[in-house]
């Protein structure tokens, strides 16, 4: 009953941009992370609740699906919709006084306040896209000519665009960010928590610097992405394997293993190398833990635009109610590499103090590429270029999917691939990876050995070690990744 008369308190508006059925899901799903509603209460029939809220039955079934689908909700036929059980729910937290930005979970590091960079080199690929490169998108379909006549229109009359800019980024751009990040990745925030940097992996020494003092402990996956172990290495900061399995970042384990980390690196849309997606109990485990630790959190959300089957996974900073979220995106995936653009949605009150750490380290990500992205994205290029791009890599996948199964499934298994640009497979029989890679790369393609994705000694969780690929699909079309498993089969079997 008591549920019942809570929905009815919903206040639904047929007039907001944000269409019934998602404020109907934002409103279940934040009234289950603040306790109001708690494991195993039964939700109405679709029926009830949608005259109860006066919203179409469609409108209702749209939201619990989307619940369902992200584990908040379980139902079977003839059985009813309950609030799912055994979510590692945090207790209600005291509401902040209105206006006022939540306290900062702990100080920035002394090397933060004197902030000071140091370069790290990473693994560049060179030339032309071939199969199976990683990190890149489909560069073939992008519109240059387009982006040409809008950087152009900026030249004509360059006034703003040729002085020194506020080190946080273009503020057109960032609101255009904001908004996007909303509504595609439910990601709470405002245009002043974000602050633009020159790709991601600058957001991710610029946090490591800021957040942590030499010494410190940090999570990270293992296997997982070396740009954030270099990015720990150059701030002199201990970086501590967490093994990952199918639901994601292992968090039990790590807080087993290293309770005193101070901040926690994940890629939980889509892990990176080995594609699995962490599942909301992970999720909430993971925030959990660090609001109890008063530790970061780091969401690297690199691909997460690129999503084949089922509906997408929410952020895990949509999740966030302690403020220790700091979401990192990209536009290297969706656009070009080349193009040096990320950015960063900081918790309230870190935003100003990482702007200044910007400006120490490159005064600010150049303006002219910021200004052209800002109108792509208002003049309503971007979104079509994330759908078309989305058809073109979902065909490259099913390619290499097929060609997989054609020519090597003997050899190989396949990892999870409905998500992102790349997919991880691992070999039946022991065989050298590094080996294979090396020698792929002699015939003219390009696969990342599994085993370089593992920093530390020994295999993650104790287990055998991983052997086998991590293969890109997205840069090159359907006959070169279906001649590039060709070649790679040559490869394997000789080896």
């Amino acid at each position: 009953m008591y549920v019942a008369q809570f929905l009815t308190t919903l206040r639904l508006d047929s007039s907001a941009p944000t269409p019934l059925f998602r404020q109907l899901y934002a409103a279940i799903k934040q009234a289950v992370l603040a306790g109001q509603l708690q494991s195993g209460m039964q939700l109405p029939p679709t029926r009830e609740l949608s005259t109860l809220a006066g919203v179409s039955r469609q409108t209702v079934l749209n939201a619990y699906e989307l619940l369902v689908a992200e584990g908040f909700l379980t139902g079977a036929v003839g059985k009813g919709t309950f609030i799912s059980a055994g979510l590692p729910l945090a207790a209600q937290s005291e509401q902040p006084i209105p206006g006022a930005p939540p306290p900062l979970l702990r100080p920035l590091s002394p090397r933060g306040q004197r902030f000071a960079g140091a370069r790290v080199r990473l693994n560049v690929p060179s030339g032309a896209p071939r199969a199976f490169r990683l990190g890149m998108p489909a560069t073939d379909v992008f519109p240059f000519d387009l982006w040409a006549r809008l950087e152009s229109r900026r030249w004509r009359r360059p006034s703003y665009q040729l002085g020194y800019d506020d080190p946080a980024g273009y503020p057109p751009l960032r609101r255009a960010l904001a908004a996007y990040v909303s509504a595609s990745r439910g990601v709470r925030c405002t245009a002043e928590q974000i602050v633009i940097t020159s790709g991601s992996q600058q957001g991710l020494f610029l946090a490591a610097s800021m957040l942590l003092a030499p010494g410190d402990a940090a999570w990270v996956e293992e296997p997982g992405y070396r740009g954030m172990i270099a990015a720990l290495h150059a701030t002199d900061v201990r970086a501590c394997p967490v093994p990952v399995d199918t639901d994601g970042l292992c968090v039990a384990a790590g807080a087993a293993t290293f309770p005193d980390a101070k901040l926690a690196y994940v890629t939980p849309s889509h892990q990176l190398p080995l594609g699995v997606t962490m599942s909301l109990p992970r999720r909430l485990a993971l925030l959990e833990w660090a609001a109890a630790s008063k530790a970061w959190v780091i969401e690297d959300d690199y691909d997460s635009e690129y999503r084949y089957t089922g509906p997408p996974v929410a952020s895990l900073q949509s999740l966030d109610q302690a403020g220790c979220v700091i979401y990192i995106g990209t536009l290297s995936k969706i656009l070009f590499p080349g193009l040096r653009l990320g950015y960063m949605v900081l918790p309230a009150g870190l935003s100003e103090a990482f702007a200044h750490g910007k400006a120490i380290m490159d005064r600010h990500t150049p303006t002219v590429p910021q200004m052209v992205l800002a109108d792509f994205i208002a003049e309503g290029h971007f979104s079509r270029h994330i759908r078309r791009t989305r058809e073109v890599h979902a065909e490259r996948r099913a390619a290499l999917l097929d060609a997989l199964n054609d020519y090597l499934a003997q050899e190989l298994e396949i990892g999870p691939a409905d998500a992102g640009l790349h997919l991880a497979v691992t070999f039946r029989d022991a065989l050298d990876d590094r080996a294979i890679a090396h020698a792929a790369l002699q015939k003219g393609i390009e696969v990342r050995a599994l085993s370089q994705t593992c920093h530390f000694t020994g295999p993650p969780g104790g287990g055998k070690p991983l052997s086998g690929l991590v293969l890109g699909f997205a840069p090159v079309p359907a006959a070169q990744l279906r001649q590039g498993v060709l070649t790679l089969r040559e490869v394997v079997r000789n080896a």
